[in-house]
């Protein structure tokens, strides 16, 4: 079936783009740019978009080093950035490759970069070529058995911590591939065809043989499976009520826990049906507990689970942030100091940091971030000339769909 070019396509994207981001301000807007035909159309639709309303873009290539032709896919891409008038920048992934999982592999390692590249540069937003057919895609893919989450028009960085206080952009996702490659095509644009994309050994590329020619199904708006709101508790625990929707839940789960990936499957929808059942216990997940009362369902970080997961000491590098156990992040002026779990160093902190810590529950005394001093001070909560700054509640905020806009994206409190 061929799809005819669409002369609305450049008012579509410049709606939506105008929908979600600032306008004349000197901060860049991210763009991950492959070089085949979806983000080039991308790349042109957002530079002419940025021309008009007084923004830059930086485009990020990333380079795989997973084919032989990645160098010259790479030098395309940032040869089409500069002529379309976007900065560039190519990232590339070094290292060894897994023998197993690699898509999955190279897709967070991908996410990792771009995270990385956008923050440095100032950007909030990074915006990504997605598709009407890769939600199509991704929903055959799940059919049989993929644990790919689902693809929004604007949702978090999977990024973390590389991607704290990032959001991702898909202004393209109610369009059609091939309209968008008609639409190059009419502009006289070259792009890039990945021989992966056609190679039956990846899920994705059977995914989208099986579907070629089909009419994807509307865009599910996933804010309405969020459910109710958890609220905080301080500065790294949240409570919610026993009626939680399972991808809320799921979402405050791994917030608080400091993890990657957000917990699916049996175990959440077990652990979901035990709260509304109102039954009364304490279980953990995704490195998270859960206690569940007659007087409300808490939420906190497991001490027990940090010390299992070898969470080692982070060293503070002076004036540069860093980020411990996904929960926290610190920033020194001086050397000299490192940041670890409070657990087995309770004993050692002073009479009022002691009465302080207290007041937490228990089970998560011992996964609160203490800091010592060239290793041979006592640990102390809190010191001159040290900034903490709490994550969870910002990231649950983005993860809740609670920011619509460029301008929500404020920093959490210090």
């Amino acid at each position: 079936m061929r799809l005819t070019p669409d002369n609305d396509l450049t008012a579509r994207a410049f709606a939506r783009l105008d929908a979600r981001l600032t306008r004349e301000t000197e901060r860049p807007v991210a763009l991950a740019l492959s070089g085949g035909g979806d983000s080039i159309a991308l790349l042109r639709l957002a530079t002419d978009w940025a021309r008009a309303r007084g923004r830059r873009v930086l485009a990020l290539t990333i380079d795989h080093r997973l084919n032989v032709e990645s160098g010259g896919w790479t030098a395309f891409a940032g040869e089409a950035a500069r002529a379309a008038g976007a900065n560039w920048r190519g990232l590339i992934w070094d290292g060894d490759k897994p023998q197993t999982g690699l898509t999955a592999a190279a897709r967070a390692a991908r996410h990792e970069l771009i995270a990385d590249a956008a923050r440095e540069a100032g950007a909030r937003v990074v915006l990504f070529a997605h598709t009407a057919d890769d939600i199509a895609e991704a929903d055959l893919m799940r059919a049989q058995g993929s644990t790919l989450g689902r693809v929004r028009e604007w949702s978090p960085s999977p990024a973390w911590p590389q991607g704290r206080g990032l959001m991702l952009l898909r202004p393209l996702l109610g369009e059609r591939r091939g309209v968008l490659r008609n639409w190059l095509a009419g502009q006289g644009a070259d792009w890039i065809e990945d021989p992966a994309n056609a190679d039956p050994r990846f899920g994705r590329s059977r995914a989208r043989q099986a579907l070629a020619g089909a009419a994807p199904q509307a865009m599910d708006d996933a804010r309405a499976q969020v459910g109710g709101r958890p609220t905080m508790d301080g500065e790294a625990m949240a409570r919610v009520a026993r009626d939680i929707g399972a991808r809320t839940l799921a979402a405050a789960l791994v917030c608080v826990g400091g993890g990657v990936t957000p917990p699916r499957g049996a175990r959440l929808q077990g652990l979901t049906a035990r709260l509304k059942a109102g039954e009364d216990f304490a279980a953990t997940l995704c490195g998270a507990r859960v206690e569940a009362a007659s007087d409300g369902v808490r939420i906190m970080r497991e001490a027990g689970e940090l010390g299992r997961s070898g969470v080692v000491p982070l060293v503070l590098a002076p004036g540069v942030e860093a980020v411990w156990d996904g929960r926290f992040a610190f920033r020194a002026e001086q050397a000299g100091w490192s940041v670890v779990a409070a657990r087995g160093r309770l004993a050692s902190l002073s009479d009022a940091d002691r009465a302080w810590i207290n007041r937490l529950p228990a089970a998560t005394r011992g996964a609160w971030p203490v800091l010592v001093r060239d290793a041979g001070l006592a640990p102390v909560l809190a010191s001159e000339g040290i900034e903490r700054r709490a994550l969870v509640v910002e990231r649950l905020r983005l993860a809740l769909d609670e920011t619509t806009h460029e301008d929500d994206l404020i920093s959490a409190t210090r």
